[in-house]
């Protein structure tokens, strides 16, 4: 179910009969047609399981199911939008980014810890995404909410790339993430933000940049 990008803060979904849509509760803006609004507490495709292992992490938005026969305009906070269309791959985000996802999309929760071992939940506490992510697998649509806009930085083997985790939005392909510093292990303790640490990320795929150090 693909969104139309109304401009930067603003996108459009076509809701057809027998499909649905994910998204956050309150962020419809307007709607055309025969629409439904329910509040989702299964979270999105995945169940039950899905649920309770995102409420358990911490990854729990609210979300809506949208159903029927229509047209929805979505936005929230005056945030940017940016769509990305997953073709058969897994994209990682933080759940207050995920404004609407397509209901085909398969949604789950991973445990950042185990990438980079230690140092992936030492990632959590200082970037304060936590230790866990919300994961979208399949092929669809999905909107996420960034600050300033956003850029796709491709990820290539052999080519790391590093990027300020207060301006990490979401990444998808093969990819594993470790926190890379030059400091100190009691000079990095304690940092909330500044450049005294990065977010490194290797293998193949994108990672999506915010032009912004500020969290939603």
């Amino acid at each position: 179910m693909p969104f139309t990008e109304i401009n930067s803060k603003m996108i459009e979904a076509r809701i057809v009969p027998g499909q649905r849509l994910y998204s956050q509760r309150g962020a419809m803006l307007a709607y055309r047609g025969n629409v439904s609004f329910t509040p989702n507490l299964q979270g999105g495709t995945g169940g039950l399981t899905s649920m309770i292992g995102r409420r358990v992490a911490g990854e729990a938005t609210p979300l809506m199911t949208v159903e029927g026969d229509g047209t929805v305009l979505f936005g929230h906070g005056g945030h940017h939008i940016q769509v990305i269309e997953l073709t058969g791959d897994t994209l990682y985000v933080e759940a207050d980014r995920l404004l609407a996802f397509d209901g085909a999309l398969q949604q789950g929760t991973m445990f950042m810890g185990s990438q980079g071992g230690v140092m992936g939940m030492v990632r959590g506490q200082v970037t304060g995404q936590g230790l866990f992510t919300t994961t979208l697998y399949g092929h669809g649509s999905v909107a996420v909410l960034a600050h300033g806009g956003v850029i796709e930085v491709p990820i290539e083997p052999g080519r790391p790339v590093h990027v300020d985790p207060q301006a990490y939005v979401a990444h998808h392909g093969s990819v594993e993430n470790r926190l890379s510093t030059a400091l100190g292990w009691r000079e990095m303790v304690g940092r909330g933000s500044g450049e005294g640490f990065q977010l490194e990320l290797s293998g193949r795929g994108a990672v999506y940049v915010q032009a912004s150090e500020e969290k939603l």
